[in-house]
């Protein structure tokens, strides 16, 4: 199953703030690609996951639980 995540992202003290989360975010398992974007979302990732729950989980815990995300959309990709 594949889903493409939106990601806003909160501001740092960092000039570079929202590139260092979108590096932290790539390094996440079952995350595939990472793009900067622009309007109302900051980011917008690819992710694959065997079932529902596992994308859940995945979103909320990993995605999420990164330093600097401050909400998320989630759109699975249907077949």
């Amino acid at each position: 199953m594949e889903a493409f995540v939106l990601i806003r992202v909160g501001t740092g003290e960092e000039l570079n703030f929202a590139r260092t989360v979108k590096e932290d975010i790539s390094r996440i398992k079952g995350v595939k690609d990472v793009y900067g974007v622009f309007g109302r979302y900051d980011l917008i990732a690819r992710v694959e996951a065997k079932t529902l729950e596992d994308l859940s989980n995945l979103v909320t815990d990993k995605i999420r639980g990164t330093k600097g995300v401050l909400t998320t959309e989630t759109l699975v990709i249907g077949s």
